[in-house]
């Protein structure tokens, strides 16, 4: 066993249950997705591009929904609420 397999997994586990907070805040800091993300929001609804964006976070790195949706530690402004994973 590693000795920093405790710490190692607990990281893991709080990037992958704020994962999806963190994908808006990247789009959100990144210039040119915010730019193309702005963009895709005036040609259909926003709250359908944040659930299709949201669904494909958790298609592509293969998590399961906590059914826990966090309100009050949003980061992004793209987003008012994200539902936590986990692997």
């Amino acid at each position: 066993m590693i000795i920093n397999e405790k710490f190692i997994q607990k990281v893991l586990e709080k990037f992958t249950k704020q994962i999806t907070d963190q994908v808006f805040l990247m789009i959100q800091n990144d210039r040119d997705l915010y730019i193309e993300y702005c963009n895709q929001c005036h040609s259909q609804d926003k709250n359908k591009l944040n659930r299709d964006l949201g669904k494909a976070v958790k298609e592509y790195f293969d998590l399961v929904n906590l059914n826990e949706a966090k309100l009050e530690e949003v980061k992004s402004v793209l987003i008012t609420s994200y539902t936590k994973h986990k692997k």
